[in-house]
């Protein structure tokens, strides 16, 4: 019987395949308390299935295919070091020793301590790494138990070949689509990426690990399906509709038929738009408009310029911070990263934004007892200028940086006058201890985020200090509806056409056109072909998203005409329901 499921669309496209089903990899846990000689037995069982985990992740990073995602090499990084963190190893060694925990009761306990340190966390990417802590630690389970690796649903009809035998099997001419509870990075690399059409997990959010990998390889994938590894059965027929977030199990051949269709027109349609690549993006009426990529670590520069990018809009420098506990990388390894970026982009713009964490995410482990500040706490501008000396080692790799390039430095969640004035003075104090040191440097323009309401609304004053501003529509739309996008309870109340965020949107986009100062737009609204038109007519000539969605965009600017454009925009903005009057 045919049936759907709702879930979140992460990654566009429609994939029909045979489902393949890894069961849940949450196993059986043994409560047991144990004797002062059996301390250290238990501790050193903890430690070798540590060690196993890590030595098979290090196997699979040697292993990664030179055309890999970057996403999944970082995301490997970030489960190693996760395995390796002090506060992990201490914290199980703590509840062995002192509370005579048996090695599992410790580990998962210790699990419930940090997971609650990362469901307070306010930064949506970083509070779904505790999905990742979840998967290493229940990765040493499984080696404690000797369970090596996921085990799957059995196949329905005996006659049908086992799952190994489908991945395995380079020759099957059935697409497959992973069905999981959730799936780690580790576990995506266990399987050839070429037999799946599409990914659907019970758990996970935009930017979960599965999302992440999904979009940099172009596979349509539907997350938070909630009991979707319950009610689909293995090898059942799954269609993955990645532009609605539906899964439909068991259809009919009529429903078959229609996807079959959507999916060849899709196919084609991808195919037309690779001869973009290389076309000007000019509307109807000859207004040129600037397509950027977001990136995430600095060979991410390559993809963006095969897609045609004439720049980065957006490289989100946090990536390079992440997970180091107490060893945040020093001026060298940050000068290099931003140089690789720089020279990888062949003389095109580079905007590198400033570390956008904060005192609430998992950067310095030194203290064991880090405090997490709520969610309007200490995070991005105000954590780097509550560590001015921290702070001026990023600037001073930016600085260097720009002498291989055209380097714009943007400055994330600004809000005060002060703020403005303390950064500017740190960027001079930079460049007076290169000089002091007698390190070339180079010429940077300056840029802000806007992406809280003050921001936005003092745009006038942000003008004066900077040469151009980049709003972030992810934040601004969170803070200015006071909701938080990733909280499932409110997440239908996450409107990018509120009324109240259009015209936060517009008032910045034509003070900056008044006062000749470049704006841009970088957050998901950017990338979404629903709203390229709506931001032309509200004048934006500036768009930065991420690579794989360039060319569907750049195809909604060329037929655009934004004479026509930009009295339908007026008209949306002073609508009391703009997605209704769009959708009219």
């Amino acid at each position: 019987m045919t049936f759907s499921i709702s879930g979140l669309a992460v990654s566009r496209g429609i994939a029909i395949g045979r489902a393949v089903l890894v069961g849940s990899i949450r196993i059986d846990v043994a409560h047991s308390f144990i004797e002062l000689d059996q301390i250290e037995a238990e501790i050193d069982r903890v430690r070798r299935g540590r060690n196993a985990v890590v030595e098979e992740l290090q196997r699979l990073q040697d292993e990664l295919p030179h055309d890999a995602p970057h996403e999944l090499a970082a995301l490997l990084d970030v489960h190693l070091m996760l395995l390796q963190d002090e506060v992990l190893t201490t914290g199980v060694k703590h509840w062995i020793t002192e509370r005579m925990y048996n090695a599992e009761w410790a580990l998962t306990t210790q699990l419930e301590v940090i997971g609650r340190q990362f469901d307070e966390m306010e930064d949506e990417y970083l509070r779904e790494r505790k999905a990742d802590l979840e998967q290493v630690v229940e990765r040493i389970l499984r080696y404690m138990k000797g369970v090596i690796s996921p085990v799957a649903s059995p196949p329905r009809s005996p006659a049908r070949k086992t799952q190994q035998d489908l991945l395995l099997d380079d020759t099957m001419d059935v697409p497959l689509v992973l069905v999981a509870h959730d799936l780690s990075p580790a576990d995506m690399l266990q399987f050839k990426k070429s037999v799946f059409a599409g990914f659907v997990t019970d758990v996970g959010g935009k930017t979960s690990h599965t999302a992440i990998v999904a979009r940099s390889m172009d596979i349509p994938a539907v997350v938070g399906a909630r009991v979707s590894s319950q009610l689909v059965r293995q090898d059942d027929w799954v269609i993955v509709d990645g532009d609605a977030g539906v899964v439909i199990v068991d259809p009919s051949a009529i429903i078959l038929a229609e996807y079959g269709y959507r999916q060849r027109q899709i196919e084609l349609e991808r195919e037309r738009l690779t001869r973009l690549r290389h076309t000007p993006a000019i509307t109807l009426d000859g207004q040129r408009v600037e397509l950027l990529a977001n990136i995430e670590q600095p060979a991410d520069a390559a993809v963006a310029v095969r897609v045609g990018a004439v720049g980065i809009g957006l490289f989100r420098t946090e990536f390079l911070f992440m997970g180091r506990h107490g060893r945040l990388p020093d001026e060298e390894e940050q000068y290099l990263a931003y140089r690789e970026a720089v020279e990888g982009m062949q003389g095109l713009p580079v905007t590198i934004r400033t570390v956008d964490v904060g005192a609430d995410k998992p950067l310095d482990k030194s203290h064991k007892d880090t405090h997490l500040s709520p969610a309007l706490g200490l995070r991005a501008i105000r954590w780097s200028l509550d560590d001015p000396v921290m702070f001026r080692v990023q600037l001073r790799a930016v600085l260097r940086a720009a002498v291989h390039g055209s380097v714009n430095l943007l400055f994330p969640m600004l809000a005060h006058t002060s703020e403005i004035r303390q950064t500017l003075a740190q960027i001079e104090l930079a460049r007076a201890e290169l000089q002091e040191r007698g390190q070339v440097y180079g010429p940077v323009r300056l840029g802000a985020m806007i992406e809280v309401p003050a921001a936005a609304l003092m745009v006038r004053t942000f003008l004066h200090y900077f040469d151009f501003l980049s709003i972030g529509t992810n934040d601004l739309i969170q803070y200015t509806l006071a909701i938080d996008r990733a909280d499932e309870a409110v997440s239908h109340l996450y409107d990018p056409l509120h009324p109240a965020v259009l015209r936060l949107v517009a008032d910045v986009i034509a003070e900056c056109q008044a006062q000749g100062k470049s704006v841009s737009v970088c957050g998901e609204t950017a990338g979404d072909v629903d709203m390229t038109r709506l931001l032309l007519g509200l004048g934006l000539r500036s768009f930065s998203m991420h690579p794989a969605q360039i060319l569907a965009v750049k195809q909604e600017i060329l037929r655009a005409d934004t004479r026509k454009l930009a009295p339908w925009a007026r008209k949306v903005l002073l609508s009391d329901d703009p997605a209704a009057f769009m959708a009219l």
